[in-house]
């Protein structure tokens, strides 16, 4: 790829507290080299001028789904599993499109999927991968109709290839250990009921702390960790005495919840858009009146679990969880933000604080030499106005991910 050398920016670094001028960065190959506040000598780079914009490093999406494309989620028992894959790709440039260069997705996109990126067969973000989500019969991961036993092969049904089932201590044990055998880089649990399953109330707690904990010590040993699916105070506080890492969701959570979170060093993944897309959507796309009622019930406490995790000191990641047709409102996350939260503190949301997430620290979400060469050049100050992120990444001049250019449109 040879040298890229990045001129007439503001620098927006998410470690530092204001955009920073007078900035050069180079790139070599798929890595940034070097970044200086003097201009950096390198006689055969590739030139390009940023025309002022916004220089800053890719965005990170900690709760996305790339294989489920509808958001009545039942319609994919009839979908085989070359459909949704075609839907998968399309929905991964999509990401890409709106300078999310790396997704972590929660449950359906398995290694092939992942493969398939990092090899060239299809464009779309750098993708970190739970494989099936987890939970236990009757649960948020079960999707069946009550008519129906279960056992169907899931190259025929794409839900079960996305969804898996385990009882006891011992199911839970092998089915990590396959999710595991199959490359995932984290495990996806069900603590609590969800918005889009048909049965489960929202205020029921679903793995036992003997399954969870089984989960997080196979995920340990395995150098992996556990993501959990959670709603409820309750909940919660059952995956944070289990050793669980990540909350996604959260949308209820409370003081006393939040503080334990804190005391052992876990993270939230907030994704308010889905629920407001939902509200507003989700029913011309066949998501039942049983359902949006649960969503309104979680609604409710999206921003307010913002406010109660930033009193705690509970580092929020940014996440979309959008289904189907509503996944082109994911960037509107940092609007519905912007309400309670300083427009800084949501860049670090998808940057910094995701990066952490994603273990990847000092190679995503930075501007450091050694990183992975994931930049977005932005055509203002996205600081003083979030929605240059919206638009489907019309305000975005460049977008390079890991050393090439997905956009150009500057000289």
């Amino acid at each position: 790829m040879g040298q890229i050398l990045f001129k007439n920016f503001g620098m927006l670094d998410p470690e530092q507290d204001e955009i920073l001028p007078g900035h050069e960065i180079l790139v070599e190959d798929n890595l940034i080299r070097e970044v200086s506040a003097t201009p950096i000598t390198a006689p055969t780079a590739a030139v390009i001028d940023c025309d002022g914009g916004t220089l800053m490093p890719g965005l990170i999406d900690c709760h996305v789904h790339v294989v489920l494309n509808e958001v009545f989620i039942s319609k994919l028992e009839t979908q085989p599993l070359t459909l949704m894959s075609a839907h998968a790709m399309a929905a991964m440039k999509g990401m890409l499109d709106r300078g999310f260069t790396s997704v972590r997705d929660t449950g359906g996109a398995d290694w092939g999927l992942k493969a398939a990126v990092d090899q060239g067969y299809c464009v779309g973000p750098r993708l970190f991968i739970a494989g099936r989500a987890l939970g236990p019969t009757g649960g948020h991961s079960d999707m069946r109709r009550r008519t129906d036993p279960g056992g169907l092969c899931p190259c025929c049904n794409a839900l079960s290839w996305c969804m898996g089932v385990a009882d006891g201590k011992a199911e839970v044990r092998k089915a990590v250990r396959e999710e595991m055998r199959q490359g995932c880089d984290h495990v996806k649990i069900m603590m609590s009921g969800g918005v889009a399953s048909p049965f489960d109330p929202l205020d029921s707690l679903q793995f036992s702390l003997g399954e969870v904990a089984a989960a997080v010590e196979e995920a340990t040993n395995f150098g992996r960790y556990v993501c959990a699916h959670a709603y409820s105070p309750h909940a919660i506080t059952r995956a944070a005495n289990a050793g669980v890492r990540t909350i996604e969701h959260g949308n209820l959570i409370d003081d006393a919840s939040a503080t334990l979170m804190a005391e052992k060093d876990m993270f939230l993944v907030a994704n308010l858009v889905a629920y407001y897309a939902m509200k507003e959507r989700a029913a011309d796309y066949g998501m039942s009146a049983d359902m949006l009622e649960k969503n309104d019930v979680v609604i409710e406490g999206g921003l307010k679990s913002l406010e109660i995790c930033k009193r705690a000191g509970v580092p929020v990641a940014y996440g979309s969880d959008l289904l189907g047709q509503l996944q082109v409102d994911q960037s509107r996350e940092f609007e519905l933000r912007s309400n309670v939260v300083p427009a800084l503190d949501i860049v670090r949301s998808a940057t910094t604080i995701a990066a952490k997430v994603l273990r990847q620290e000092g190679k995503l979400g930075c501007l450091k030499p050694g990183a992975f060469a994931d930049l977005l050049v932005i055509d203002g100050n996205p600081l003083k106005d979030l929605s240059l992120f919206a638009g489907q990444g019309q305000h975005m001049k460049v977008i390079m991910k890991d050393g090439a250019f997905h956009k150009r449109t500057l000289n």
